[in-house]
């Protein structure tokens, strides 16, 4: 690189530079607002101060014990106050914090334990039993602490070397973390379904994590002091990096064990909670509530949803019961929401039916991600922008992970071209508002003619009795493939697999309609997801 006047005698300095990380946010919060109330769990509460002295002690209990840079802590707890403990204890170490995904089995569990070499793992009693089950078939032998968390009112063994608790009373709440020696370095792993084969690890550095949760105030329209209820698994991208989020803006974290419509109600009416975020099926417990689980809203509160699009009665729904819905997009590669559906004012002034319709769309790139493109993935070159042209959905960025742990030929495959291949593919509309129309491997092919399995859900959805759905491709001797449709309906309604057709030809060119419907109750992933594998395999029987 030539110097320029601007560069000699202009070095970075300790004064002028220091490596982003996310852990500083919870440092300012604490010495600004020490009494605010940081966290919420059951009738605890507990103020920046003390969440970043115990953070500080757990560090502290971790580096007494050989924890430093590079070494992996995993934690299987739920949504407490120890998940958001190791957000900060576990990287003011330099170690990097695996949040295990609590519904996976143990053999999963064991490679991740293996894979990521951890030396620690915090497990709530609640999941001993799959840890100690792992842990039978693991190579590695972490010190294992046990998490006794108040509100689990189960009886699950322990099965750890110390409690938290005790263990934490080990620590120093005066610990001086370990400023990480760059800001590129590991701060978090977060290993991917593994539908294909093992699971892929999906590392996070603290550059990225930072500049996703400010990015996540931004987006999500946080100002000072939100009250955030955390209906999303903290294992899933981080809590897509709302533990740190939470902190710039000193916002109070709400704790939910389990995802239930009246605990949520409830806690949205008491702490008078304004942001939380989740996949569709949060939005359809909320939706399909019953009249005594109910509660009135506050005030609106703003409901940040991904995953697959939500259908637009979906969308109209939660807006007639008080939830303000931003649509965001992203993958674990991304640190979570990477896109998101910014909203305009004009658009206030459209139907129902049109707003839906514009909050369906995946939207813009998050202002710390600095490219997104719906490229063909042959050529490299960006699609049309004609709201047609399908193309995959690539990133390219800060926050975009550093890659997977110890599988450089899956790296170098995400990363071709310099770009980060999502594997979703899209279309660009003439506003430069990205919108998905499949996973790669979910696009139906039938007589040659490309068929949007989510374009044939939303028709689906607007059905009055149609609760779920999932289309996928059936193998057929003429077509090659036909859409194959599997539906859970609305409790207490009615509906048959004709009807259900026939409402799809009102909507739909009649090739994209399916020519088959099962009623069932459909499997959902650890994430709320719907995992159409499972159900293509399904559908070669049926």
């Amino acid at each position: 690189m030539t110097s320029t006047a601007y560069d000699i005698g202009l070095d970075k300095n300790p004064a002028n530079f220091q490596p982003l990380t996310p852990l500083s946010f919870l440092e300012r919060a604490a010495a600004v607002f020490p009494e605010h109330t940081a966290i919420i769990h059951g009738g605890r509460r507990t103020t920046y101060r003390d969440f970043h002295a115990r953070t500080r002690r757990l560090a502290s209990a971790l580096a007494r014990r050989g924890i430093s840079r590079g070494d992996t802590v995993a934690v299987m707890l739920p949504n407490t106050p120890a998940m958001l403990e190791a957000h900060y204890g576990v990287p003011m170490t330099g170690g990097v914090l695996l949040s295990l995904n609590t519904r996976l089995d143990a053999a999963v569990i064991a490679f991740s334990l293996d894979h990521s070499e951890a030396k620690a793992v915090v497990v709530d009693r609640e999941f001993s039993g799959t840890i100690k089950a792992a842990l039978a078939r693991t190579k590695v032998t972490p010190l294992v602490i046990d998490y006794d968390d108040p509100e689990y009112a189960g009886d699950g063994e322990r099965i750890g070397d110390r409690d938290y608790e005790a263990f934490l009373a080990e620590g120093d709440p005066g610990y001086v973390r370990t400023a990480p020696e760059d800001e590129w370095d590991a701060i978090s792993l977060n290993y991917t379904s593994g539908t294909t084969g093992d699971p892929k690890g999906v590392v996070y550095h603290h550059r990225g994590a930072a500049l996703l949760a400010l990015g996540n105030v931004m987006a999500c329209s946080m100002g000072k002091h939100p009250v955030y209820l955390w209906t999303l698994p903290m294992f899933h991208c981080n809590g897509w990096c709302f533990p740190w989020t939470l902190s710039i803006v000193a916002g109070t974290h709400v704790c939910l064990r389990q995802v239930r419509a009246k605990p949520i109600y409830d806690a949205i009416a008491a702490h008078k909670v304004t942001h939380l975020c989740g996949a569709p099926i949060v939005m359809a417990t909320l939706l399909n509530a019953s009249a005594e689980e109910k509660k009135p809203l506050p005030h609106a509160v703003e409901f940040v949803t991904a995953a697959a699009p939500p259908p637009e009665e979906v969308l109209a729904a939660m807006k007639q019961a008080g939830f303000n819905v931003t649509h965001v997009y992203g993958l674990t590669e991304t640190y979570g929401p990477a896109v998101v559906n910014e909203w305009h004012a004009e658009w206030d002034a459209l139907s129902p039916s049109e707003q839906a319709a514009r909050k369906a769309r995946q939207g813009v790139r998050y202002p710390p991600l600095e490219a997104l493109e719906v490229m063909d993935p042959a050529t490299m070159t960006p699609v049309p922008r004609d709201g047609k042209t399908i193309g995959e959905v690539m990133f390219r960025g800060n926050v975009v992970m550093k890659g997977y742990l110890k599988n450089p030929n899956a790296t170098e495959k995400a990363f071709a071209g310099g770009w980060f291949h999502s594997g979703d593919l899209g279309v660009v509309h003439p506003d430069g508002y990205i919108q998905l129309k499949d996973r790669s491997k979910d696009i139906i092919i039938s007589g040659g003619e490309n068929i949007s399995s989510i374009e044939v859900e939303d028709a689906l959805y607007k059905h009055p009795a149609v609760a779920a759905a999932a289309v996928v491709a059936k193998p057929d001797d003429k077509w090659g493939e036909t859409p194959c449709a599997f539906v859970e309906l609305k409790p207490g309604k009615t509906a048959t697999a004709e009807e259900l057709i026939e409402h799809c030809r009102k909507n739909l060119a009649h090739f994209k309609c399916p020519r088959y419907v099962f009623f069932t109750e459909l499997p959902k992933t650890s994430t709320g997801k719907i995992p159409k594998a499972q159900l293509r395999e399904l559908a070669k029987t049926l």
